[in-house]
């Protein structure tokens, strides 16, 4: 196969992940995955390939391996300098760390997704995936106010990217708000999610499929619409959902049924007999739907007790609260980005661009720190010979090379604990703590050693490098001027003296 050929097909072939994650195919699609990966050196590629395996393994349970996918992710993601993968791979690190229990570390990659989401321009699918995914966590975590948001995001995306809409309508999302309504008193609130939620299913475009994944949320919405009271007229589409059962939603679909129909304690005998958790939509569901039985049967002190329960479990985590949550997460984030922001632009203040040595301000920082020390330091001026010959023969850009492999030798040279600078053009500046002029001169002597022994005629063919170096005693800060001048006025005479 062509090389040609292996990158089309790797380029395709998240598409075809995604096909299969579609037909509940997931180990096709990691194997699939794995060999792209293997394969492909198109960061982009690559990156969409891990965060391809990263949501089935999610999906399939496999959570400590989803873990150290992530961690490969990021490397990956970020090296693409896609915003919309680095959205997606946020959205489901968010999953991954609330799985760990970690709600601070979810919310964290939630408010980093959707601000990273807002620097997306395109609309396509990587885009559109990443809102969806974005929207289900928010979902997940019980944050449904950013959940819609995100949801009608993902939905406009992949209107204008020309996707199937069946494909976004995420039902799942106005379910969660609607049954966390209930939850907590609203029936009215919860019924108008409700019926937005089997309204989704509406939207499907003739001789559309809706996806396989929906239909168990599809289902249970138009079942808890009943058991409050609202039967559902199904349309054909809909009708197609009624026997559909998956896990949790199934089971507690058929208690719905059970308590719509009349046969609370059919309802009730159902509840009783589950061993399941309904991780779905929260633990107090199973309280809810206990409290619409026992009021179904005319019990309604049992009902009152159960509805105490359901708006004790959803009250633990408050959504009122929620909003309050988040801005106070991003208000973290944007503390800490301009904590980095600060830094990163007063290293600057203190670095030569050219370098990457300490600069002159750094140098009196440094002078400072040993005044309050109440130490002493000798201090050197180290000046290039020649090196206006450099800039005149091989020209400034030469010259500039010639200051960058200086600076290195210079770097890595001095003791630990020295400190070197650029003092401004061709002139450096040595400055060695508790250390006399005696030394110094032996330190310096290394110094130029280094220099001279460097294959200058690689780089400057013709014009050899060295340097001259003179060291004067500094006691005090304040002597600074005194002390450089002396040390210049000794370098001058080392240069003088050579000639």
């Amino acid at each position: 196969m062509s090389a040609d050929a292996v990158t089309s097909s790797d380029a395709a072939a998240p598409d075809r992940m995604r096909e299969l994650i579609r037909e509940g195919a997931l180990s096709e699609a990691i194997a699939l995955a794995d060999a792209v990966i293997a394969r492909a050196e198109e960061p982009a590629i690559v990156g969409r390939s891990l965060l391809m395996k990263l949501g089935c393994l999610m999906m399939d349970g496999h959570r400590l391996e989803a873990v150290s996918v992530a961690d490969q992710a990021f490397d990956v993601v970020l090296a693409s300098g896609d915003p919309a993968l680095m959205g997606e791979l946020y959205a489901l690190a968010a999953y991954v760390a609330l799985t760990e229990g970690s709600v601070d570390r979810c919310v964290r990659h939630l408010v980093r997704g959707s601000r990273t989401m807002e620097l997306v321009t395109r609309a396509d699918t990587i885009a559109a995936d990443a809102w969806a995914d974005l929207a289900i966590t928010y979902s997940i975590a019980g944050f449904h106010n950013q959940a819609m948001l995100a949801s009608v995001r993902a939905r406009n995306t992949a209107a204008a990217a020309g996707l199937p809409p069946e494909e976004y309508l995420i039902p799942e999302i106005p379910l969660r708000c609607a049954v966390s309504l209930d939850h907590r008193g609203d029936e009215q609130g919860a019924r108008d999610m409700l019926r937005t939620a089997v309204s989704l299913a509406r939207q499907c475009q003739p001789g559309s499929e809706l996806r396989p994944a929906d239909y168990p949320f599809y289902r249970y919405a138009s079942a808890r619409l009943t058991a409050l009271g609202e039967p559902v007229q199904l349309t054909m589409a809909e009708v197609l959902l009624e026997g559909h059962e998956a896990a949790d939603l199934g089971a507690l679909a058929q208690v719905c049924d059970a308590i719509a129909a009349g046969r609370p304690l059919d309802a009730l005998a159902r509840l009783d007999s589950m061993t399941l958790v309904a991780n779905t939509l929260g633990p107090a569901e199973l309280f809810r739907l206990r409290a619409l039985a026992y009021a179904a049967a005319g019990d309604h002190r049992a009902a009152h007790t159960a509805d105490r329960q359901a708006f004790k479990l959803a009250g633990e985590h408050p959504s009122r609260l929620v909003d309050r949550f988040i801005e106070g997460v991003g208000a973290r984030l944007d503390h800490e980005d301009l904590r980095r922001a600060v830094g990163r632009y007063a290293a600057e203040a203190l670095t030569d661009p050219l370098t990457g040595l300490p600069n002159r301000r750094h140098l009196e920082q440094r002078l400072a720190m040993i005044a309050e020390q109440r130490g002493a330091a000798a201090i050197g001026v180290i000046d290039l010979d020649g090196f206006k010959t450099v800039n005149t023969v091989h020209g400034h850009l030469s010259g500039d090379l010639v200051l960058e492999r200086v600076a290195a030798i210079l770097s890595r040279t001095v003791r630990r604990g020295d400190f070197v600078a650029r003092y401004g053009g061709d002139e450096f500046v040595a400055l060695l703590p508790e250390t006399s002029v005696t030394e110094a001169v032996e330190i310096g002597g290394r110094l130029a050693a280094a220099v001279d022994e460097e294959d200058w005629e690689a780089l400057v063919a013709g014009t050899p490098i060295s340097v001259t170096i003179g060291w004067a005693d500094l006691a005090h800060p304040a002597e600074l001027p005194t002390a450089l001048a002396e040390a210049d006025r000794a370098m001058l005479e080392l240069k003088g003296a050579r000639r």
